[in-house]
């Protein structure tokens, strides 16, 4: 039973970087590469503030705050550099590790005996590993909300029609450039926000921590994708990804139980999303080959 609480709640935290990332790869269009980059830089603004001892609520917002210039610094690198979108995102995340490895003062710092969101008096009464669950569930819900309020406002109907047609939204007066940029700092800024908040769950922060994390919050989409189908209002999708990322901790959680070891947790996360990504194309095999047998069997 631990287990599995501590699961959803390891879920709902990194259900945050899967809307981050929902908001660039999915919204914007933007195949951002700085993801690797923000996640560890969140994570050693936030470690490293409560270290120094500032208000683990405060450093946790620092971790939000991180996220957004890497952002701001990919998109002005893209809409102002005239720099390819992949190179842009990669430049940014290469220069972020040197920044953390100054932020931390070594490849990693630990939590121990810290003060951290996770450990306030309010959560004190809750069984064990619920207070994850609870932090988790405030973030991811105040953020769904958050998310789904802007993107009905005019300025968020400006960004998503940036991703779904730019040339259409220039033509219409919107100026793409600062929505990419725009978009990119907000959807960085939830990323380096997860981070944070799984560097003080984890209790430390590491300058590789972000390897894989990519692939984590695209697995999430996509199952929240495949599970629930496209066709959802927007903020049933946001609600979607979350739950999607929970099922795939859950699937980790099983291939664990199952007897393999932590070690391949890297390349069953790449198994996993590739076969996600491969359903759509296979239920269309399936239906086909249907179709054929119908017609064989009519004659």
């Amino acid at each position: 039973m631990n287990l599995v609480t501590s699961t959803i709640g390891q879920g709902l935290l990194w259900g945050i970087l899967a809307l981050g990332l929902y908001l660039s790869f999915r919204i914007l269009n933007f195949p951002d590469m700085t993801v690797e980059g923000t996640f560890p830089f969140g994570a050693a603004i936030c470690v490293s503030s409560i270290v120094h001892g500032v208000n683990p609520w405060l450093a946790t917002l620092l971790s939000f705050i991180a996220g957004m210039i890497t952002g701001s610094v990919t998109g002005l690198l893209y809409t102002k550099g005239k720099i390819p979108v992949l190179l842009a995102g990669i430049l940014t995340m290469t220069g972020v590790y040197s920044v953390n490895l100054r932020i931390l003062g070594k490849a990693n710092v630990g939590l121990l005996n810290q003060a951290t969101v996770l450990n306030e008096k309010f959560l004190d009464k809750l069984p064990t590993n619920f207070p994850t669950i609870m932090i988790g569930l405030i973030f991811a819900v105040i953020i769904v909300i958050l998310l789904a309020i802007f993107l009905n406002t005019d300025l968020g109907q400006a960004f998503i029609a940036t991703g779904d047609n730019e040339k259409m939204a220039r033509s219409i007066g919107i100026n793409t450039d600062n929505m990419k940029i725009l978009g990119l700092m907000v959807s960085n800024g939830l990323i380096g926000l997860a981070g944070g908040l799984l560097a003080q769950n984890g209790g430390y922060a590491d300058v590789n921590m972000g390897i894989g994390t990519m692939v984590i919050g695209l697995a999430a989409i996509i199952i929240g994708e495949v599970v629930y189908g496209k066709n959802l209002t927007l903020t049933a999708r946001l609600v979607a990804v979350v739950i999607g990322s929970i099922l795939y901790r859950l699937v980790l959680l099983l291939v664990l139980q199952l007897g393999f070891s932590t070690n391949d947790f890297k390349l069953i996360s790449a198994i996993i999303l590739a076969i996600c990504m491969m359903l759509p194309l296979l239920q269309q095999k399936f239906h086909l080959k249907k179709l054929l047998k119908k017609g064989i069997e009519k004659p």
